[in-house]
């Protein structure tokens, strides 16, 4: 099964308590195999006071909701649907119905405004992984991690290109793990 992303609807204004929770509710319960990251999107928006100093202010992207990269097994769903504060998956019909996951440009989107990416390139990746790339100019293509950037989320890839290993950067949205 793969692990794809979700969105949860929570009560407005209780979305970092719930992801707290459900955090807590996944570690206690050993579902960390099935509940990976969750995420508050937030975008930093920067203005002004009136003594014309620049302040930085976090905004929620979406109020009332929360991000959850996980594997949809029904253990795993009941936990995130039992957690205080969430009302439900967006994209079910209700009724025990599974919802359905965002697509991947969808959360790509979302995760590139916050800086971040789908992959984990904490846990996931490693110089010698062997990737997918997914978007741009050689997507299709396999290739082999060279190097890793992760202050500016980019990697160097060695793909074959006309029977040459050549190196090519990209960013890390535009890969996959290939197994």
């Amino acid at each position: 099964m793969d692990k794809l992303w979700y969105v949860v609807n929570t009560y407005s204004g209780h979305e970092l308590k719930v992801k707290e929770k459900l955090e807590a509710r996944t570690e206690s319960m050993g579902f960390q195999d099935y509940i990976f990251r969750v995420i508050v999107p937030e975008t930093t928006e920067t203005s002004t006071d009136k003594d014309g100093k620049s302040v930085e202010k976090k905004k929620k992207m979406f109020p009332g909701y929360i991000l959850v990269e996980m594997i949809m097994t029904d253990e795993a769903w009941y936990i995130v649907r039992n957690t205080p504060g969430v009302t439900g998956f967006i994209g079910s019909s209700g009724k025990g119905a599974k919802p359905t996951p965002l697509l991947p440009q969808e959360i790509d989107k979302v995760l590139a405004t916050m800086g971040m990416t789908r992959l984990d390139s904490e846990k996931e990746l490693e110089t010698g992984a062997k990737v997918k790339i997914i978007d741009g100019p050689f997507n299709g293509m396999i290739g082999v991690v060279d190097t890793i950037d992760k202050e500016n989320a980019r990697l160097n890839v060695l793909i074959d290109l006309f029977g040459q290993e050549t190196p090519v950067e990209v960013e890390l949205f535009q890969v996959s793990i290939e197994n």
